[in-house]
């Protein structure tokens, strides 16, 4: 990326995002265009912003979780700061994803279970249909 301005549509188009969503983040106080008029330009930090707001999103961070790990470089506390508070919350989130996880095979593997019965059972039934 360059140090060049992008339009709303260029960053749409890079991020694969809609000017909505560009807007809502913008609203949320995530992001800070420059405004010229009803034009909104990006710079280079606001690209880099988008791109772990994305990753936040994709690992399941609230906006608000965003929000505050971002501020935390902003406000001067610096990177060392932000990356602490970023790997607790993410070890958190890990730590719920890997839950769900582990629910969601076991689920899974009673619903197999549960099939393989009722096949056998089906097959059980037209062997004793057949043999009458």
């Amino acid at each position: 990326m360059t140090d060049q301005l992008m339009t709303i549509r260029e960053m749409c188009e890079q991020f694969d995002v809609t000017a909505r969503a560009l807007r809502f983040y913008e609203a949320k106080e995530l992001l800070f265009p420059i405004r010229e008029g009803t034009r909104r330009l990006f710079t280079k930090a606001d690209r880099a912003r988008l791109t772990l707001i994305l990753r936040g999103k994709r690992f399941g961070f609230s906006l608000e979780e965003i929000r505050q790990l971002l501020d935390l470089y902003e406000g001067g506390k610096g990177r060392t700061e932000q990356l602490a508070r970023t790997c607790d919350v993410a070890e958190r989130h890990l730590a719920e994803m890997e839950e769900r996880r582990a629910m969601l095979d076991a689920t899974i593997k009673d619903l197999r279970d549960q099939i393989e019965w009722g096949r056998s059972e089906l097959a059980r039934q037209g062997a004793r249909a057949t043999a009458a």
